[in-house]
């Protein structure tokens, strides 16, 4: 049952992704043309290292808090 739902999950999300790539192709070259598109490449990264960041400091309380018990 597993293997259906995952192959069907599969085959609608490519569907899905391959009606989405017409629509976008247009977007995408307009924002490659503006330089848009470097501005969501340098917010994206600095979101992800925000994240990354505030992982670990949580990673370095938690085992400070378990090492103390």
């Amino acid at each position: 049952m597993k293997k259906i739902f995952y192959t069907l999950l599969l085959l609608f999300i490519s569907n899905f992704v391959i009606a989405q790539a017409t629509n976008e192709l247009n977007k995408n070259d307009l924002m490659h043309r503006e330089g848009r598109i470097n501005v969501v490449v340098v917010v994206l990264t600095i979101i992800l290292i925000g994240i990354f960041l505030y992982v670990r400091n949580l990673d370095k309380k938690i085992s400070k808090l378990e090492k103390e018990n």
